[in-house]
C-alpha cells in the first residue's frame, strides 16, 4: 500500500474524469479520499456493464467500468449538498480534510455555500482546487465543457487528423488526464507550503491553459512565423518517410519513423529496396517528403503480408525507429508492461478482477500502483458519518430517511 501521502484527507466533488483523475493519483500515493456524490447519482447506467461475479448482488452502478477505474482508492459517501443538512455535513468534514477538489462550473460551489471562503472559515490551513474548464475570470468564465471541447478551444484538434479531412480529436480524454495531473502537481506544492507555513490556500487550476503547453510549437511557429501548421496525419514535418503501416492480419500496423540518412539505408535493406540506398532522388529528408507517397507504397507492400510484431522486431534490430501498434487487448500481453506489473490488478466485490492503470512512477519503497479498488455505492456512510464526524446511529438513519445520504442510489431497484 502506498503511504507517500499517508496522514493526508482528501475530500472530491468532482465528475467526468479530470476531477476524479487528480484524486484517484492521491489515493494511490497513500491519501484518504472521500468521494461526494449526489444520492441519486447512477441510478440508471448506459452503456456495456460487466455481469457480476458469481454469488454478488446484480447493481449495476457498481459495475461501470470508467467509473471504477476513475474511481479507485477512495471512499463513497452520496450526499446531498443542497439541502442546509447535506451542507452542514460538507463543512464538518472539510475540517477534518487537508484538500478539496472541485470541479464544477465557476458558480456552483459559491451557490452551495461551500467556496473557498467557507470552507476557509470552518479550516484555515484547507488546500481547495477548482478545475474550472476557462478559469474564473474572463468572458468564458461561465462556459462549462468537457474535454474534446478544451481539445478545439487550445488547437489540439485543428493539428489533429489528416490533411484533407476535417480536424479531429485526440484518441481519448487527453485534456482531463492533463488537467487531473497538473492538479496533483498543484496540490503536492501547496501542501509542502502548509508544512512550512501553515497556510493554506486556493488553488485555480484551468483546464485551457493546462492542455496550452501541448501546443507551444504550433503556437511559436504562428507567433514567430505567421504560419498556422496544417494537419500531418501521421506523417512529420521534416522526418521523411513516417507512417503507419499495414500489417497482415485485421486491423494491424506498425508505425515506423526514419530519422536520418543512415537509418534510411537501414529501412531500405530490411524491405528489399536496395536500390534506393543509393538513389540520389532518395537521398535526403527532404527529397524523401517529395516522394512520400511512393516509399509509402513500397514500405506496405512488405509490411502487409508481415505480423506487425515480427516486424517490429526485424527493423528495431536493423537501428530503424518502429513499434507496432498495439489494440487495448495486445497490452495485457505486452512482455514490458507485464514485466514491469503496469497493472494493478485489484479484487472487486461486483466485478472481480479488476485491471487499474496506476500512475508511471516507481518508488525505491515498492510504493506504486492502485491504493485499493473502488468503493461500492455508499459504502463508507457509516464510516464517514459516525466514526469521523461523530453522527449517532439516530442521526444517521434521519439523514437517510430524509435522502440527505442514501446506501443505494435514490431511485435503484434491484432487478426483478
Amino acid at each position: 500500500m502506498p503511504e507517500a501521502l499517508k496522514g493526508i484527507r482528501v475530500l472530491e466533488m468532482t465528475v467526468a474524469v479530470a476531477g476524479p483523475t487528480a484524486a484517484h493519483v492521491l489515493g494511490d500515493m497513500g491519501a484518504e479520499v472521500i468521494k461526494v456524490e449526489e444520492p441519486a447519482a447512477r441510478a440508471h447506467v448506459p452503456g456495456a456493464i460487466p455481469p457480476p461475479v458469481e454469488s454478488a448482488a446484480d447493481r449495476r452502478h457498481n459495475r461501470v467500468v470508467n467509473f471504477n477505474e476513475l474511481n479507485r482508492s477512495k471512499r463513497h459517501l452520496p450526499l446531498n449538498v443542497a439541502t442546509p443538512e447535506g451542507r452542514r455535513v460538507f463543512l464538518d468534514l472539510a475540517a477534518t480534510c487537508d484538500v478539496v477538489i472541485e470541479n464544477f462550473a465557476p458558480r456552483v460551489m459559491g451557490n452551495l455555500g461551500i467556496d473557498y471562503e467557507d470552507l476557509k472559515a470552518v479550516n484555515p490551513a484547507i488546500v481547495m482546487v477548482s478545475m474550472p474548464a476557462f478559469g474564473k475570470s474572463g468572458p468564458y468564465r461561465e462556459r462549462i465543457s468537457y474535454g474534446p471541447g478544451i481539445d478545439a478551444m487550445t488547437g489540439m484538434s485543428h493539428l489533429t487528423g489528416y490533411p484533407d479531412r476535417m480536424p479531429g480529436k485526440p484518441g481519448n480524454f487527453f485534456c482531463d488526464q492533463n488537467a487531473g495531473l497538473h492538479a496533483v502537481f498543484c496540490i503536492l506544492a501547496a501542501l509542502r507550503h502548509r508544512r512550512r507555513t501553515g497556510e493554506g490556500q486556493y488553488i485555480e487550476m484551468s483546464m485551457l491553459e493546462g492542455e496550452l503547453q501541448f501546443v507551444v510549437p504550433a503556437v511559436m511557429d504562428a507567433l514567430l512565423n505567421q504560419r498556422d501548421q496544417v494537419r500531418l496525419g501521421n506523417r512529420h514535418a521534416w522526418l521523411a518517410p513516417q507512417g503507419v503501416y499495414r500489417c497482415a492480419g485485421d486491423d494491424a500496423w506498425i508505425a515506423i519513423s526514419v530519422a536520418d540518412d543512415e537509418e534510411w539505408r537501414a529501412l531500405c535493406a530490411v524491405i528489399g529496396q536496395t536500390e534506393l540506398q543509393a538513389d540520389p532522388a532518395y537521398a535526403t529528408s527532404a527529397l524523401r517528403q517529395e516522394r512520400h507517397d511512393d516509399i509509402d507504397a513500397r514500405i506496405t507492400t512488405w509490411t502487409s503480408v508481415r505480423d506487425k510484431l515480427e516486424v517490429q522486431e526485424q527493423l528495431q534490430a536493423a537501428g530503424v525507429r518502429a513499434g507496432a501498434a498495439l489494440n487495448q487487448s495486445d497490452l495485457f500481453r505486452d512482455p514490458q508492461l507485464t514485466h514491469r506489473g503496469s497493472f494493478s490488478w485489484m479484487q472487486h466485490p461486483e466485478v472481480g478482477a479488476f485491471p487499474h492503470t496506476p500512475a508511471a512512477w516507481r518508488s525505491r519503497r515498492g510504493q506504486h500502483g492502485a491504493g485499493g479498488p473502488t468503493p461500492l455505492f455508499g459504502a463508507d456512510v457509516d464510516y464517514v458519518l459516525r466514526e469521523l464526524l461523530g453522527r449517532s446511529e439516530e442521526e444517521v438513519a434521519g439523514l437517510v430517511e430524509r435522502q440527505i445520504t442514501t446506501y443505494e442510489p435514490l431511485g435503484w431497484h434491484p432487478p426483478d
